[in-house]
């Protein structure tokens, strides 16, 4: 309601200077009315008419000056205003009678209300309450985060435990090659003592065993730098959730949900004065990039120890089985040395009767030892001899035959003595190999033993060596 001006009275009776001035006055109130827009209420509005109407009411037309009624008049509108304002100063205005809707024009109060203290100390709560609810939602999301860089940290620690397990189970399988290749060293014959495929086999687990040896200790040095990442990127988070935490002592916790909107809003934006700091932004970032390499690193733990545990039971089969093979061999070999020894021992004994025969025979042509034991039929004295040797030419081949024989006996008898000396040394040279052989059995039987008992079968959790036969036929062999 705007303020209306009252017409001023045709006649005048005072001076014009005097007139002039309370116009001005006037005009300058009406002016600054205008300008405060202040909306005043219907009771306080009429005394102020009545009392700019009684300023400028006009004399009446006798020229008598106002009566008693005018001021009578006059004086109730006067305290009438007087009672309508004590009444508005002793009633303190709401915010919504200060404020209207954003339909109407809105309007401003001459002088601040009452509950001006009351409505800041409120603003100032719900800014507080707030800022706290923001606070609340970046501690949360901080300590969620820690949880998962400490479960993160958890299945990495399990991951260095099989690590470990696997390392230790290489040191046995390393030991295991080294005792093979002592034991192997220790058969009897110079023969058996050289290097052959067995000694070959072993060599390459042993070169096979360093390399994956080697490979797992860099990983376990990656791994062990990890899980120190791990360990200070949570006390980093902790840290800015402990300094997060600070301000939330006067807030409940069911008062902590807030609005997804203004969460993702919160979490988006860093500023060092708002609950969501730079500092906190980076031990986020930082934290997921460091659990994003930790899985990356677990992966690649759980491949390489399946393609450890497949490498390492391969390359165990195969000397197991090359060592089997070289038994096999070596005991067919002797089965034959056993047999070639019996038919050289039977050869000797054949040779030494036909030596037996040749002395006895090579005895007879020699004839008796002394003269005494000739018969008559065998000296060459005798009558029909002496006279068939009367004519010149007629020499009787029998001493020439006797003495031919007898060279042909002596040289038959030392050819079967020298045949059967190597016989004989051939007998005991088979013998010897026999006892080597079977000696040399026994060294890779007793090896093969020795590596089937010391392999630790529980070096490993079932769950990955589960994961490594999965990725692969099965092995025949026998840990």
């Amino acid at each position: 309601m705007q303020v209306q001006s009252v017409p001023l009275g045709s006649v005048t009776i005072g001076p014009q200077s005097w007139r002039n001035g309370t116009v001005r006055s006037i005009r300058r109130a009406e002016r600054l009315v205008r300008q405060t827009r202040a909306r005043r209420s219907g009771t306080c509005s009429r005394p102020q008419s009545c009392s700019a109407a009684a300023g400028f009411a006009p004399k009446r037309q006798d020229g008598t000056a106002e009566t008693t009624e005018d001021k009578i008049t006059e004086e109730e509108c006067g305290e009438s205003r007087d009672f309508i304002c004590k009444n508005k100063m002793s009633r303190p205005q709401t915010a919504g009678a200060l404020f209207q809707s954003g339909s109407q024009r809105t309007s401003v109060a001459p002088f601040p209300s009452t509950s001006l203290r009351e409505r800041c100390a409120g603003e100032s709560i719900a800014v507080a309450g707030e800022y706290m609810r923001r606070v609340r939602e970046v501690e949360g999301q901080l300590r969620r985060q820690a949880g998962r860089v400490t479960q993160e940290g958890i299945k990495l620690e399990r991951e260095r435990g099989y690590l470990e397990r696997m390392l230790h189970s290489l040191r046995t399988y390393l030991t295991v090659n080294r005792r093979s290749s002592e034991g192997r060293a220790r058969r009897p014959a110079i023969s058996e003592t050289e290097r052959d495929g067995a000694d070959y086999l072993l060599l390459c687990e042993k070169r096979e065993l360093a390399e994956l040896k080697q490979d797992l200790e860099g990983t376990l040095r990656n791994t062990l730098i990890q899980l120190q990442a791990l360990g200070q990127s949570s006390r980093q988070l902790l840290d800015c959730a402990g300094e997060r935490g600070r301000v939330l002592e006067l807030l409940p916790h069911s008062g902590s949900a807030g609005a997804p909107s203004s969460a993702a809003q919160t979490f988006n934006k860093a500023d060092p004065v708002s609950p969501f700091t730079p500092e906190c932004k980076q031990a986020l970032e930082s934290s997921s990039l460091t659990v994003n390499q930790s899985q990356l690193l677990r992966e690649n733990i759980r491949q390489m120890l399946n393609n450890a545990i497949t490498r390492q039971k391969d390359i165990h089969c195969t000397v197991n089985d090359g060592l089997v093979k070289k038994i096999a061999e070596t005991i067919s070999l002797q089965q034959n040395l056993t047999l070639m020894s019996a038919a050289t021992r039977q050869a000797m004994f054949r040779k030494q009767r036909e030596i037996n025969c040749i002395r006895h025979s090579h005895g007879r042509v020699q004839g008796p030892e002394y003269r005494g034991d000739i018969l008559s039929r065998e000296k060459l004295n005798r009558p029909l001899v002496q006279i068939y040797h009367r004519h010149p030419g007629t020499q009787l081949p029998e001493a020439a035959h006797l003495i031919q024989g007898s060279a042909v006996l002596r040289r038959s008898l030392l050819s079967s003595e020298g045949e059967l000396a190597r016989l004989q040394r051939t007998c005991l040279q088979l013998l010897d190999d026999q006892h080597g052989k079977r000696e040399a059995a026994q060294v890779d039987a007793a090896v093969i033993r020795m590596r089937r008992q010391q392999v630790d079968k529980r070096a490993m959790p079932s769950l990955v060596l589960q994961g490594a036969c999965r990725s692969q036929i099965p092995l025949s062999c026998n840990q």
